[in-house]
C-alpha cells in the first residue's frame, strides 16, 4: 500500500500547478515526480493526480529522448489514437445505410432509425464486425447532420382559399376594438383533465430519490370526474379568466364562461363599452355552425346590452387562436409534474399561472350542469338578431340585443 502522506503531498503539488499545465506539461510533470520518488513513484503519482501509469511512462520516455518535442506540439507525429476513419473506413457508410431515409419506413427493413437508440445501432454495427460504442455512434450521427427531434405540428391539411384574408379580417377587427377601448377576447376549451392521483406530464422538484408516487393506470374515477377548463383571454390587456366546469363542454357552458368573465373582470375594465369582439375556433362548443352557441350569445347580448361580434378562425387553423399560445401553454407548464387530484388543485394551479410578460390569470369553479344534445328550433334561431358580414358571413357576424 502506498504511503498516504506521499500521495497527499504529490496531489497538493499538482493542484498548485494544474492551471498552468497543458497536456504535455502534465505528462512531463508527472514523469519528473515519479522519477524523483524512485521505486513505486509511478503508482504513487497515478493515484495522487488520477493520471494513467501508461501516460506517466510515456512522459519518462520523452524525458530520455535526445530530441525533445518542439514547443508547439503536445505529442509526437503519429501519436495518439488513430482516427476511426482510418481504422474503419467503412463504418460511416454502414451506419448511413441503416438510417437512410429511403429505407427507414420499410416494414421489412431490419433497422429503422426512427425507433432505434444509439445503443441498438452500435450493437448492430458490432455484429457487422465494427468496433464502435454508443457514444461514438451518437458523435457520428451529429457529424452526419442528424439530431434528436420530436414531431412538429405544421401540416394543416387543405387550406381554405380565404384563409389569409380571414386572418387579416380578424386582425383588423381586433385593432378596431383597441382604438375604441372596447374588449376583444379569445376563447376556447382547454384539454379535459382526469382528476385523481394520476401521472401528469413534465417534471417538478422533489427530494432526490423520492419522486411523487402516482397510480399505475389513469382510469377515470367516477366520484372525482373530470375538470373542463374554458378560457377567456383578453387580447388587449393580457388578462384571462378560466371557468373550470365539472359537467360537459357545451355551447351553454362556453357562453356561461364568457358571462362570468364579463361580470368579474370585463365589466369593470370596459365600463363604457358598447361592443364585445369574440374570436374563436370554427369547431367544438363555440363552433360557427352551432345554433346553441348563437342562441346563448343572443341571451348574453340581451342581458348586457352589448353588440357581440364574433370572428371564427378558418377550419384547421386553431393553433393560431391567441389563447393557445398566450394562456393554455403557460397553464400546462405551471402544473407539469403535479397530479391534478381535485378541482381545488386545478383552480389554484390556474390561478397561480404567471409569465414574465405580465399575464394575469383568474380561475373559478363552475358547478353548473350542462346537458349535451340540447336542440335549438328554427323558431328560436329566427328570433335572434344576427347580422352577417359581407366577407364570409358564416365566420363573421354580429349579434345585437333584442331590447
Amino acid at each position: 500500500m502506498q504511503d498516504a502522506s506521499r500521495i497527499e503531498l504529490v496531489r497538493s503539488k499538482f493542484i498548485a500547478m494544474a492551471a498552468d499545465l497543458d497536456e504535455r506539461g502534465r505528462r512531463r510533470w508527472a514523469a519528473v515526480e515519479a522519477r524523483a520518488l524512485g521505486r513505486g513513484g509511478i503508482t504513487t503519482v497515478a493515484l495522487a493526480i488520477g493520471i494513467s501509469d501508461r501516460t506517466i511512462r510515456t512522459g519518462l520516455k520523452e524525458l530520455e529522448e535526445p530530441e525533445p518535442l518542439s514547443s508547439d506540439r503536445q505529442r509526437r507525429v503519429g501519436a495518439g489514437r488513430k482516427s476511426y476513419r482510418l481504422e474503419q473506413p467503412d463504418l460511416v457508410a454502414a451506419l448511413d445505410r441503416m438510417i437512410d431515409p429511403t429505407t427507414r419506413g420499410s416494414p421489412m427493413s431490419p433497422l429503422r432509425w426512427t425507433c432505434k437508440s444509439t445503443r441498438a445501432l452500435a450493437a448492430a454495427l458490432v455484429a457487422q464486425e465494427f468496433t464502435v460504442s454508443a457514444s461514438k455512434v451518437r458523435q457520428l450521427l451529429a457529424e452526419m447532420g442528424y439530431s434528436l427531434q420530436a414531431n412538429r405540428k405544421t401540416l394543416e391539411g387543405r387550406q381554405h382559399p380565404d384563409r389569409d384574408g380571414q386572418f387579416r379580417h380578424i386582425n383588423g377587427r381586433v385593432l378596431a376594438r383597441k382604438r375604441c377601448r372596447e374588449p376583444a377576447i379569445s376563447v376556447d376549451t382547454k384539454k379535459k383533465e382526469v382528476l385523481g392521483n394520476h401521472k401528469n406530464s413534465g417534471e417538478t422538484y422533489c427530494p432526490k430519490g423520492k419522486p411523487r408516487e402516482v397510480d399505475t393506470h389513469d382510469f377515470p374515477d367516477p366520484e372525482l370526474g373530470k375538470a373542463v377548463p374554458y378560457g377567456v383571454y383578453d387580447i388587449l390587456e393580457n388578462e384571462a379568466g378560466v371557468s373550470v366546469g365539472i359537467s360537459h363542454d357545451t355551447a351553454e357552458f362556453a357562453v356561461a364562461a364568457i358571462r362570468r368573465w364579463w361580470q368579474k373582470l370585463g365589466r369593470r375594465r370596459y365600463a363604457k363599452a358598447r361592443r364585445l369582439l369574440v374570436t374563436a375556433d370554427s369547431g367544438g362548443s363555440n363552433s360557427s355552425r352551432n345554433r346553441l352557441w348563437k342562441l346563448e350569445l343572443q341571451n348574453f347580448a340581451d342581458e348586457t346590452g352589448l353588440i357581440i361580434e364574433v370572428c371564427h378562425y378558418p377550419p384547421g387553423t386553431s393553433k393560431w387562436n391567441k389563447i393557445e399560445h398566450r394562456l393554455f401553454c403557460h397553464i400546462t407548464r405551471n402544473w407539469q409534474g403535479v397530479p391534478l387530484e381535485t378541482l381545488e388543485v386545478v383552480v389554484e394551479s390556474i390561478n397561480h399561472t404567471t409569465t414574465t410578460t405580465g399575464l394575469e390569470v383568474h380561475a373559478w369553479l363552475d358547478e353548473g350542469t350542462y346537458n349535451k344534445g340540447r336542440k335549438v328550433s328554427d323558431a328560436e334561431i329566427a328570433e335572434c338578431i344576427i347580422k352577417r358580414n359581407e366577407f364570409h358571413g358564416e365566420w363573421n357576424y354580429e349579434i345585437h340585443p333584442r331590447n
